[in-house]
C-alpha cells in the first residue's frame, strides 16, 4: 500500500451533552425569576400609590362636603380607613378586626395612641353613639386620617 493514499474514514464528532448548559440558559435561569420579582414589586407599588391617591381624594371630598351630616361623614371615614387598611396590609391581618383591636391596629402606623386613646375612638364608637359628633371632632378625625394615610405611603 501506498502511504500517501492511506486515507482514514471521516468520523462524526461526539453528540453534545446536556450538561453544562450554554451561557444563554444560565442567563434565562437568572433573568426570568428576576423579571417576575420585578413585575410583582412594580405592580404592588403602583397599586399602593393608586389606593393612597384615591383615598386622599375621597377624604378631601368628605372633608369639603357640607351636604352630609357629621354622622354620615364619620361612617364614611370609617369605611375609607378600613378599605385602605385592607388594601395595604394582608387581608387576614386587618379585615376581621373590630373595636379596640381595630384601633390598636391603626395605632401601629402612627406615633402614640391617637386611635385607641384619642379622637380616633370615634371610628369604633360611632354606630353606638346617641349624639352626633361635633364639627371639631370630625375635623380632628379627618386630620388624624390624613396623617394615617401619609404614614401608609412611607411603608
Amino acid at each position: 500500500m501506498n502511504p500517501i493514499l492511506d486515507l482514514k474514514d471521516i468520523h462524526e464528532p461526539e453528540a453534545i451533552g446536556w450538561w453544562p448548559p450554554a451561557i444563554g440558559w444560565w442567563i434565562l435561569a437568572v433573568a426570568i425569576p428576576l423579571l417576575i420579582f420585578l413585575l410583582v414589586w412594580l405592580y404592588k407599588r403602583l397599586t399602593r400609590k393608586t389606593a393612597i391617591k384615591t383615598a386622599n381624594k375621597i377624604l378631601a371630598q368628605i372633608k369639603q362636603d357640607t351636604s352630609r351630616d357629621n354622622h354620615q361623614k364619620l361612617s364614611e371615614l370609617s369605611v375609607l380607613i378600613r378599605r385602605v387598611a385592607i388594601s395595604m396590609s394582608p387581608r387576614e391581618k386587618a379585615a376581621g378586626l373590630t373595636g379596640r383591636q381595630w384601633l390598636a391596629f391603626l395605632d401601629t402606623s402612627v406615633k402614640g395612641l391617637p386611635f385607641s386613646e384619642g379622637i380616633g375612638q370615634l371610628l369604633a364608637d360611632a354606630p353606638y353613639r346617641k349624639t352626633q359628633p361635633t364639627e371639631l371632632e370630625i375635623s380632628q378625625l379627618v386630620t388624624l386620617c390624613e396623617d394615617w394615610l401619609k404614614t401608609q405611603t412611607k411603608s
